[in-house]
């Protein structure tokens, strides 16, 4: 029996970041391909991303085929007319459920001049009881997102990549952020062809931050790596063996997402 595999399975577990075809980058599994692979391993629900165009109608496509809860949304970027309402209400009418800031674009935000089109947005959020993704956006300009989301009334909000190069909170900073969001870590940060972040440092800010406020997810996807759902394990096991309870895992894996997404 293969250890990784069997253990600690991903039975009720939700992976919110996931990368599929089609898309402009090279996927390794396709939005079907994805759902089925999550309903092989009984999980409760996958999101799907992408930067450059709407995920909500193939999230939707996906659900009637398969049969998984499958969520999607809409990632700001230039490519659906950067901070658009219009792109958000359009999202929402179709399903979709959440809603991340600028990430490959996220060099063009400006927080005091893109106020206006966040109070608009956070506007449709509210009324449609979406998820917020703070995407890309560096530590300055969190911060006052955060602030100006509470000021609507969003509940459901997630810091992404916290640990990151985009981002790169200190623990101080992230446990400033989870008293209005929760933090999400993701596997491919572990990865080498991307930020090479030792399991060992998100299991500290996991036993610093608390398991109530934090989310794992894999952000995989990418053709060079592994398929997501043997990812999912083996960041679990890793982190397991760094002193990061089941108890815990589950809170990060079903509790958490469960509650924001359903």
């Amino acid at each position: 029996m293969n250890r990784l595999e069997k253990k600690y399975p991903l039975k009720g577990f939700m992976d919110i970041h996931l990368h599929t075809a089609p898309d402009d980058q090279p996927r390794l599994l396709s939005d079907l391909e994805a759902a089925e692979a999550a309903l092989n391993e009984k999980m409760r629900a996958i999101v799907l991303k992408s930067h450059g165009e709407p995920t909500s109608g193939r999230s939707a496509i996906a659900q009637v085929a398969t049969g998984m809860k499958v969520f999607g949304g809409v990632c700001l970027n230039r490519s659906v007319g950067g901070l658009n309402v219009d792109a958000v209400k359009t999202a929402a009418a179709l399903g979709g459920k959440i809603i991340w800031l600028p990430t490959k674009d996220r060099m063009e935000f400006n927080f005091k001049k893109d106020r206006e089109s966040l109070e608009s947005i956070f506007t449709v959020i509210a009324e449609n009881d979406l998820v917020l993704a703070t995407g890309h956006l560096s530590v300055g300009d969190i911060f006052p997102v955060l602030d100006l989301a509470k000021s609507y009334q969003l509940e459901n909000i997630i810091v992404n990549h916290p640990l990151t190069s985009v981002v790169g909170a200190s623990l101080d900073e992230q446990q400033e952020m989870s008293r209005k969001a929760f933090l999400e870590h993701c596997y491919v940060a572990c990865l080498p062809r991307h930020d090479h972040i030792s399991p060992e440092t998100i299991a500290q800010a996991i036993k610093e931050i608390g398991s109530r406020r934090t989310i794992l997810a894999t952000d995989l996807g990418q053709k060079h790596n592994m398929r997501p759902t043997d990812g999912f394990k083996l960041f679990i096991n890793t982190l397991m063996d760094y002193g990061v309870s089941w108890k815990d895992i589950k809170n990060m894996c079903i509790r958490n997402p469960y509650q924001i997404f359903f």
